[in-house]
């Protein structure tokens, strides 16, 4: 009676050309059979991007994926291309905030 937990990205997906959203589920099996599975997600982005109102001026900080599967990461290797990237950039700028 061997109880075992795992862990697997089993959703990657790619919205808006940059947004990528990573889907992991924690598996809970028994001798094989699946007993429970649980789920969680995040979003990464090119980058960090914030508005300093009193300069007006953006920051934007590219994201670390050092930390991430490497399944994920060849997935915003090929997907964040310089013109993706950009328009992450202009995307986050036509926000500004009041």
């Amino acid at each position: 009676m061997a109880i075992t937990k795992r862990t697997e990205n089993d959703k990657i997906e790619v919205v808006n050309k940059w947004n990528i959203q990573i889907r992991t589920a924690t598996v809970i099996e028994e001798d094989g059979t699946e007993l429970s599975r649980s789920y969680h997600r995040h979003v990464l982005q090119p980058w960090a991007s914030s508005y300093d109102a009193d300069t007006k001026k953006w920051t934007h900080t590219a994201t670390d994926i050092s930390g991430e599967d490497a399944d994920v990461q060849a997935i915003a290797n090929a997907a964040w291309t310089n013109a993706n990237k950009t328009a992450a950039k202009t995307a986050a700028e036509a926000n500004v905030p009041e």
